[in-house]
């Protein structure tokens, strides 16, 4: 077999890559087999935890009174941070500022202060609710406003991206505008919530179950808090019910406090929060308040921008530090900026510390530039689809390709992506029906918007770009996969195991998905960033292109034949004239002694970032798709239908169409939620009111566009060597539902016959929808 076969990622294309492959977990799911974390069948003697939460926003703690907790029915064991072994700390950025536990100090409603040990899970929470807890009171804020009218500290150094001349440019434009635009946050709101179980060992060893995107990162937090070697904790991982970023660090403190409490009292322990102390006690997507300024020509030729993303961080760092980043990283949106001056401003506030939600930032910062757009077009009279055109990048060689953090866009392709949407969509036919439609409609208003995605591809922080995977080969011909991704539902496992059955000609069948454990695969990155099949997919491609040299050499020496005589067919192997099947091939490398085992590793080339220079390239590439929707509102309530949507979406060469089209119609409708439904919403004294299903409202399945055609577009290949060339589908049609947004913004702007922006917040639920339409009224 050529040797190239094994290097280029793209070389062998049949068997099962980039075929519709069913997810492996589908037919469990649906049929309640899957087991998650509270499926498997508990311990003998296994305790369970509650959280004692503070009812304070900001307070000193001046006095603890747990004798009733004690002394509650059920009850074997209460602790404080005081208890905690090691230190008392889960921050996942080394900045010590995020306390397991609650010492003197609560900085949100919903702290956990002390937790409580049981018999039962009931036993556990009802004492709970018995602390005696006197406080202090102190000054607080929980929202952008008031963390900036109170000079709020931020929770980490801003970042500032410049390039060209913004202060010169700007004045010089010909024309001018300037905007602000909020942006609300969003509860990750899982199917399976947070959970934990502990399992002592023997010495200083603890096994622990998480539902976690990140299991080495729960692994050294909870030898952290143990002061014992990573090497002493074991972390497993089989299936999340549900992730979106907010398992990426959030169940740091469930995982910790369930093993304090195995070591203390020798026995398993589970954590399992109610739906509300979860929603109350866990971070979420960050609000964001976007001041911007924008020059720009009589045409729509942007000229300069400057803009400010303020972000309610809460009150600690947590992941805030890369997820404004990434906001700003995303701020230009698919357009080209002159000159550009762009500032995050990650501000503390009075509740729970904001978290990594899908897009990470960019939502947010994408959302801004579309603001900007859109603002364009209204004040020069023009479809804003004519302004995002006019200000696309360019092709190398344009002059119109460098971004603001000065990485150039190569493998731009959003021009042909949004030409062919606009098409298929039949969106100008469509925009001229729906103008005439408000004409002749008092009460009810149609909007159309299509708008543009391009979504950068790699952990902004470059270390967490590497990935490893464990193959063996047993003697049968089975194959034994693990890799350090974790499966939360968007298909990663079955795709790392068409790579593997593809790169060894088998059937999918063959392969066997193993649970994600810290004990096979060492220092995971966390599952995220869209980056799960780039990275998991190459390591294991690795571990597999070990093997088959081994087996090749093997069978050229055994044979005698030359290398490029032998290859990999559906099931068999031809050794020569011969052909010889799979299973009776790797037995007979088995005698002959070949290892039929490897640790496969990759990591991202070509990447680099400078923070503090705001200079570099921390994208490998990008991905990029359209969307066009319409929509209908009720001038006289608000309430809006979502009558269509049409996508046109960029995943490379799809390493399973069916389960990146699912990724896609998951993530828009998730992304409209966001935009439209789903607020949340703090009171004066600071308490979460949108802390359950109750007050929280994420999309159904009616909520659905009605017309919902939704395109791959297969005719693009990653020009980078990513597994079998394919692209990132997490992430970046998340942003597809942008267009939501934009077409409610035009059905409102139709009652002031589109001569203004009607500059609609986010989330568009249909108060503010309701309260826009009374602004165009006035216009």
């Amino acid at each position: 077999m050529d040797k190239s076969t094994f290097e280029d990622p793209k070389a062998i294309i049949s068997g099962p890559m980039h075929g519709s492959q069913r997810h492996d977990s589908a037919h469990k799911h649906v049929t309640g087999t899957a087991d998650y974390i509270d499926d498997i069948p508990e311990p003998a003697g296994l305790l369970h935890g509650a959280l004692g939460l503070s009812d304070r926003a900001h307070a000193e703690i001046l006095s603890i009174d747990l004798s009733e907790v004690a002394a509650s029915p059920g009850v074997v064991w209460v602790f404080t941070g005081k208890d905690v072994p090691g230190v008392n700390d889960t921050s996942s950025n080394g900045s010590h500022d995020e306390p397991l536990l609650a010492e003197s100090l609560v900085q949100f409603h919903g702290q956990p202060i002390f937790a409580v040990i049981a018999e039962t899970r009931d036993a556990a929470r009802r004492a709970a609710r018995l602390a005696k807890v006197d406080y202090r009171d102190l000054p607080h804020w929980s929202d952008i406003d008031g963390a900036l009218a109170n000079g709020s500290p931020l929770v980490i150094t801003p970042m500032t991206l410049h390039r060209g001349e913004p202060e010169t440019e700007m004045p010089n434009a010909p024309k001018r505008l300037k905007g602000q635009m909020r942006i609300g946050g969003q509860e990750h709101f899982y199917l399976e919530g947070h959970i934990a179980v502990a399992i002592p060992g023997e010495d200083d060893e603890v096994t622990v179950w998480s539902s976690t995107q990140h299991p080495s990162e729960i692994q050294h937090i909870v030898g952290h808090v143990l002061d014992i070697p990573s090497n002493a904790v074991t972390v497993n991982v089989r299936r999340m019910g549900g992730g979106f970023g907010g398992k990426e660090t959030q169940g740091n403190q469930f995982a910790a406090l369930a093993a304090i409490a195995a070591k203390k009292l020798g026995r398993a322990i589970k954590f399992r929060p109610d739906r509300d102390e979860d929603m109350s006690a866990t971070g979420k997507r960050h609000d964001f308040l976007v001041d911007y300024e924008v020059g720009f020509d009589t045409e729509g030729r942007i000229h300069a921008v400057d803009a400010t993303y303020a972000a309610r961080c809460g009150f600690s760092s947590d992941l805030s530090g890369p997820v404004t980043d990434r906001a700003l990283f995303h701020a230009d949106s698919s357009y080209f900026y002159p000159h550009v001056n762009l500032v995050s401003k990650p501000l503390k506030t009075h509740t729970v510390s904001n978290t990594a939600f899908r897009g990470f930032g960019g939502p947010q910062g994408m959302l801004g530039a579309e603001r900007v757009i859109e603002e364009i077009a209204y004040a020069l009279g023009k479809d804003p689809l004519d302004i995002r055109k006019l200000n696309f990048y360019g092709q190398p060689g344009s002059g119109r390709t460098l971004t603001p953090y000065h990485q150039e866009v190569e493998d731009n392709i959003i021009a042909r992506v949004v030409d062919e949407l606009e098409e298929t969509a039949e969106y100008r036919a469509r925009r001229n029906a729906i103008i005439a439609f408000n004409r002749d409609n008092r009460y009810i208003r149609k909007g159309i918007a299509l708008t543009p995605v391009k979504f950068g591809i790699s952990f902004t922080m470059t270390a967490f770009n590497q990935a490893g995977a464990l193959v063996h080969i047993y003697q049968d011909g089975s194959i034994h996969l693990n890799h350090g991704g974790t499966e939360m539902g968007q298909g990663l496992y079955i795709k790392v195991a068409q790579v593997l059955a593809d790169s060894f000609q088998v059937d999918i069948d063959r392969v066997k998905i193993t649970a994600t454990t810290t004990a096979k695969v060492p220092n995971t990155s966390a599952t995220a960033a869209s980056s799960g099949s780039d990275l998991n997919g190459m390591a294991a491609y690795d571990a597999a292109r070990q093997i088959k040299e081994r087996l090749v050499a093997f069978a050229a020496e055994k044979w005698d034949v030359a290398p490029s005589e032998i290859v990999f067919l559906p099931n068999r192997v031809r050794v020569g004239e011969s052909e010889i099947p799979f299973p009776d091939f790797i037995k007979q490398a088995y005698f002959a002694r070949v290892q039929l085992s490897a640790a496969g590793f990759y990591k991202t080339p070509k990447i680099h970032w400078d923070r503090k220079a705001g200079r570099g390239t921390p994208f490998y590439y990008f991905a990029y798709g359209a969307a066009c929707t319409e929509v209908s509102i009720d001038t006289l309530t608000g309430e809006y239908l979502i009558d269509r949507t049409d996508i046109l979406h960029d995943v490379g060469r799809s390493l399973n169409p069916a389960i990146d089209l699912g990724q896609v119609e998951g993530a828009f409708v998730q992304g409209m939620g966001w935009l439209t439904t789903e607020e949340l919403w703090w009171d004066d004294k600071g308490r979460l009111r949108t802390h359950a299903p109750s007050t929280y409202k994420i999309p159904l399945a009616s909520d659905r566009p009605k017309i919902f055609n939704v395109r791959l577009a297969e005719w693009s290949e990653n020009t980078e060597a990513t597994i079998g060339r394919s692209k990132a589908v997490g992430e970046p049609p998340f942003m597809l539902a942008i267009s939501v947004l934009e077409a409610l913004s035009m059905a409102v702007a139709s009652v002031a016959d589109y001569k203004a922006c009607p500059r609609l917040d986010a989330p568009a639920t249909p108060e503010r929808v309701l309260m826009a339409v009374e602004r165009m009224k006035r216009v």
